[in-house]
C-alpha cells in the first residue's frame, strides 16, 4: 500500500474490503488479550460469540492465550463451521486441562490461603513463581521442554490454515533484541509463532523464528488493534479484556504489588494505542480532521473486571478443570449479557467510551 493511502490510527481506509452481507448479520472483529489461564474467560466469549448466529467474525488479532484462542478457533471453524469452532475451543482447553497441572497444597476455601480461586498464598504456586525469580529457564528447563508445542501440533492444522488468506488472524510477539513488536498473519503461522506470542522470558526461553528471538507479545502489543482497523472490513472491534485495567484500593502487600505491576505491564501496550485512537478519533468529530477516506471505527468491550481482579496474579499458572470451566461460565454469561444489552447499537455506535477507558 502506498504511503499516501495508509491510514492514520484509529480510521479505516475507504474503499475497503467488503464482505457478502446477510440481512440482520453484523460483522465484527475480535482483540484478544493473553493472561495465562485466565485466557478461558475469553474461551467462554468466544463461544457465546460465535453461537449467535446474527454475528460475522471478520478477523482475530490475539497475543499469548488470546493467539491461541484464536488460531484453535480459526481451524475449528474451517474444519467445521460455527460448531467446529466451538468444539475446536473445547478440546483445546480440556488439554490444557490435563497438562503439568499444579496441585493446590490446601483445600479451596481456607480463608487467607486457599479462598475461592485465590491461589497467591498457596505454597506451591508460591513456590514456583518464587524459582523462576531465582533461575532463568536455562536452568530450570534445560531442554526447553514446553507441552503446548504438543498439543498445538495435534490440534492445529497449520498447513491447511495457512492456505486460507481469508482467515484474517494476527498474532502478536515481542522481539527481544530489538524491542518492537512483530505481527505475524495468517500465511505466517506455525507452531513457533504461538509458542513465542506465548513466551514468559521467566518461565521459557526466547523463540527463535527466522534469526530473531521473541519473547511473550504482551509486553508490546496485548493485543494488536491496528491490523483489525486497517485489513479488516468491519469497523467494530471487539475487546476481550482479562488484565484488569482499574483497581479501587492502592495495592499495599508484596504480592499485590507485584500482581498490580503485572497488570499495568499488560496493559499499557493496548492504553497506548487505544490513547492515539481516541486522539485522531476526537479530531475527526472536532471536524479538525477532514478527510473522506477515513471513517472513525466503533469499540466495544467485554470484560468481568471485578471477577478477574479477585484471582490474583498466580491463578494465571491454574489449570484445575474446575477452574477453566468456571472462566469459561463467566466469559459465555458475560457475552450474553452483553449481547442483549448492546446489539442493537453495534454497526452504529460505540458501546464503550475509549477516552474514558483508556485515557
Amino acid at each position: 500500500m502506498p504511503d499516501s493511502a495508509r491510514s492514520l490510527p484509529g480510521l479505516i481506509p475507504l474503499p475497503r474490503r467488503r464482505q457478502p452481507r446477510k440481512p440482520g448479520v453484523k460483522h465484527i472483529s475480535l482483540a484478544l488479550q493473553g493472561g495465562g489461564s485466565h485466557g478461558a474467560f475469553t474461551w467462554g466469549v468466544m463461544h457465546r460469540l460465535i453461537s449467535e448466529p446474527r454475528f460475522y467474525i471478520d478477523g482475530l488479532s490475539g497475543t499469548s492465550a488470546g493467539a491461541m484462542n484464536a488460531v484453535v478457533f480459526a481451524d475449528g471453524f474451517i474444519k467445521g463451521s460455527r460448531q467446529g469452532a466451538i468444539d475446536a475451543l473445547a478440546r483445546f482447553w480440556g488439554r490444557i486441562a490435563e497438562l503439568n497441572r499444579l496441585p493446590r497444597s490446601f483445600i479451596r476455601g481456607i480463608p487467607g490461603l486457599s479462598e475461592g480461586w485465590q491461589v497467591d498464598a498457596d505454597p506451591t504456586f508460591v513456590l514456583i513463581d518464587f524459582m523462576t525469580r531465582i533461575w532463568a529457564p536455562s536452568q530450570l528447563n534445560p531442554f526447553n521442554m514446553n507441552p503446548l508445542r504438543e498439543l498445538l501440533s495435534e490440534l492445529v492444522d497449520f498447513e491447511r490454515l495457512r492456505r486460507h488468506p481469508d482467515v484474517r488472524l494476527f498474532v502478536t510477539a515481542s522481539n527481544v533484541r530489538t524491542c518492537k513488536s512483530r505481527l505475524f498473519r495468517t500465511h505466517d503461522l506455525t507452531v513457533d509463532t504461538l509458542l513465542a506470542s506465548a513466551c514468559l522470558p521467566l518461565m521459557f526461553k526466547a523463540v527463535e523464528i527466522e534469526g530473531e528471538h521473541y519473547w511473550d507479545g504482551g509486553y508490546l502489543g496485548n493485543p494488536a488493534i491496528h491490523p483489525l482497523i486497517n485489513e479488516c472490513a468491519s469497523s467494530d472491534v471487539v475487546i476481550i479484556q482479562i488484565n484488569p485495567l482499574q483497581r479501587d484500593e492502592v495495592p499495599v502487600t508484596m504480592r499485590d504489588i507485584l500482581n498490580r505491576i503485572n497488570e499495568m505491564t499488560f496493559n499499557a501496550s493496548l492504553v497506548r494505542e487505544m490513547f492515539g485512537i481516541a486522539t485522531v478519533s476526537s479530531l475527526i468529530e472536532s471536524g479538525a480532521l477532514e478527510d473522506d477516506r477515513y471513517t472513525t471505527v466503533r469499540f466495544h468491550q467485554i470484560s468481568a473486571e471485578a471477577e478477574l481482579a479477585k484471582m490474583g496474579a498466580l491463578s494465571k499458572l491454574n489449570t484445575e478443570r474446575p477452574f477453566l470451566e468456571h472462566l469459561h461460565t463467566l466469559g459465555y454469561e458475560t457475552a450474553d449479557r452483553w449481547i442483549s444489552e448492546n446489539f442493537e447499537r453495534i454497526g452504529w455506535e460505540s458501546t464503550m467510551d475509549v477516552l474514558e477507558t483508556f485515557v
